[in-house]
C-alpha cells in the first residue's frame, strides 16, 4: 500500500428505505427508524420489502425514466448525488478520466418478468415486445446509463459479486484511481431486487423470507426468533479520488480507503464458510497494515439467516474477539438486504461515526441468540465511544464470494 496513491471518499451519494441523503439515513440509523414496509408484488402477493422513495425525476426526464430500468435510476440519481457532494468542477473536468463501476446482485430479471407480463397478456404477440429491452437487460446497464446522464466517456461497467458487489465497486474504484487509469471514480453499489418475483420466490422456496406482523421488526439478525431476509432496493455510490488531487481542489474527505480483500469459500452454493470469512477480515486488515484492536466499527453482513448469522458471528468473534473497544452493528436490521447495494450503503451509514463518535446499533434484537453473542455487539440504542479511527465493512454473498473493506479517518 505505501508505495500506491492514498485514495479517499470525497462525495456519498445514496438512496436507502429510510433516507435519501446521508443526513437522513444517519439520523434514521440513530433514532431507529426502520425503512421496512408491507409489499405486494405480481405473481407473488403481499410480503415485506425495504423500499426507496427517492425524486427519479431529479436527475432524468420522464422518457428516460420508461426507456431505463429502475437500477439505472437509482445509480444515476446516486451518482449526481455524490458529484455535487464532492463539490467538483464538472464542466472543467476531462470526463475521459472518470469512471463508473457499479457493484450489482443480478440484472435484467424484472424487465424480462415484466416484458413477458405483457406480452402474455398481448397472446405472446412479439410485436408487443419492447426495443428496449436488450439495453435493459444487459449487464452493464446501471453504470452505462450513468454515463448518458452525465456525459461520461471513461471506463463504467457493473460489477457482479452478489451481496458483495457494493465492496466491489468500491474496491475496483481505488484500483484504478491506483492505477492511473483514472482520476476520479463513481463506485459503490445499486439494487433494484425488490421488482423480480424470483427474488422473493427463490427465498421463500428456500425458507429464507422473512415475515412478521410488524413490518418495521421482520429484519431482525442475530435475534433468536429472526427467520429470513426482508429484500430491500437501494443504492449508494461514492466520489473517489487521490488524495493528493482532493487536497489539491480543498476538497471535504469523509474517509482514506485503508484496505480491503476478496476472497471465496469454495464450499457451497449459498451456505457460508466462517473459516473463509474469517481469512477475509483477516485480508483487509493485513493490507491495512493493522491489527483488529485498531478497528473501532466492524459492520456485519448479517442477513437474519440461523446459519448465516451464526456462521458470521463465529468468524468475528474469531478475529475480534480478544480485543476491547470493537463494536459490532448491523444496518440490515433497519433496512432489510438491498443485495447489491448493501456493502456500499451499510459503510455509508458508518462513515459519520468518525465525527460524532457514535455506532449506531442493530435494532429488533429482543433476545440474543446465545450462538450470535459477539463481543461488543450494539444492540437497540446507539453507542457513544468517542475516538473512531477505523471502520471495517463486511460484504458476503452466494458462491461463497467474501468481502471487507477498512476505512480511515483521514489525517495527514
Amino acid at each position: 500500500m505505501s508505495s500506491l496513491a492514498r485514495v479517499v471518499i470525497t462525495g456519498v451519494g445514496l438512496t436507502a428505505p429510510n433516507g435519501n441523503n446521508l443526513a437522513e439515513y444517519r439520523n434514521a440509523l440513530l433514532t431507529g427508524k426502520s425503512g421496512v414496509q408491507p409489499y405486494e408484488i405480481r405473481y407473488f402477493g403481499k410480503t415485506l420489502a425495504g423500499i426507496c422513495h427517492y425524486d427519479a425525476l431529479r436527475y432524468q426526464k420522464r422518457k428516460d425514466v420508461r426507456r431505463g430500468t429502475r437500477a439505472g435510476s437509482i445509480a444515476i440519481y446516486c451518482a449526481n448525488e455524490a458529484l455535487r457532494d464532492a463539490g467538483l468542477d464538472w464542466t472543467g473536468l476531462d470526463k475521459s478520466r472518470v469512471g463508473v463501476y457499479v457493484g450489482t446482485t443480478e440484472h435484467g430479471n424484472v424487465e424480462t418478468e415484466t416484458e413477458i407480463y405483457e406480452v402474455s397478456k398481448q397472446n405472446y404477440d412479439l410485436s408487443f415486445w419492447t426495443h428496449h429491452h436488450n439495453p435493459r437487460t444487459v449487464a452493464n446497464n446501471p453504470a452505462g446509463e450513468v454515463t448518458l446522464n452525465l456525459g461520461i466517456t471513461g471506463p463504467a461497467y457493473c460489477i457482479g459479486a452478489a451481496c458483495a458487489a457494493g465492496n466491489l465497486g468500491l474496491i475496483h474504484g481505488v484500483q484504478m484511481l491506483q492505477l492511473h487509469e483514472i482520476d476520479v471514480a463513481f463506485g459503490g453499489g445499486v439494487s433494484e431486487s425488490i421488482h423480480t418475483f424470483g427474488i422473493f420466490a427463490g427465498f421463500k422456496q428456500q425458507g429464507a423470507l422473512a415475515h412478521h406482523d410488524d413490518p418495521a421488526k421482520a429484519s431482525r439478525p442475530f435475534d433468536t426468533r429472526r427467520n429470513g431476509i426482508v429484500v430491500a432496493e437501494g443504492g449508494c455510490l461514492f466520489t473517489l479520488e487521490r488524495l493528493d488531487d482532493a487536497k489539491r481542489r480543498g476538497a471535504k474527505i469523509y474517509a482514506e480507503v485503508a484496505g480491503w480483500h476478496v476472497n471465496s469459500d469454495s464450499t457451497d452454493y449459498v451456505l457460508p464458510n466462517s473459516q473463509r470469512q474469517a481469512e477475509c477480515m483477516r485480508g483487509a486488515l493485513k493490507r491495512a497494515g493493522m491489527q483488529p484492536g485498531d478497528v473501532q466499527i466492524v459492520n456485519t453482513h448479517a442477513t437474519g439467516t440461523h446459519q448465516g448469522d451464526e456462521m458470521e458471528a463465529a468468524a468475528v468473534n474469531a478475529v475480534f474477539g480478544d480485543y476491547e473497544g470493537v463494536n459490532v452493528n448491523n444496518t440490515k436490521s433497519f433496512i432489510g438486504h438491498a443485495m447489491g447495494a448493501a456493502g456500499s450503503l451499510e459503510l455509508a451509514g458508518n462513515l459519520p461515526s468518525f465525527d460524532d463518535g457514535t455506532v449506531h446499533p442493530t435494532i429488533n434484537v429482543d433476545e440474543l441468540d446465545p450462538q450470535c453473542n459477539v463481543r461488543g455487539l450494539v444492540i437497540n440504542q446507539p453507542r457513544k465511544v468517542g475516538q473512531v479511527n477505523a471502520i471495517m465493512n463486511m460484504s458476503f454473498g452466494m458462491l461463497g464470494i467474501n468481502s471487507a473493506v477498512i476505512v480511515k479517518k483521514y489525517r495527514d
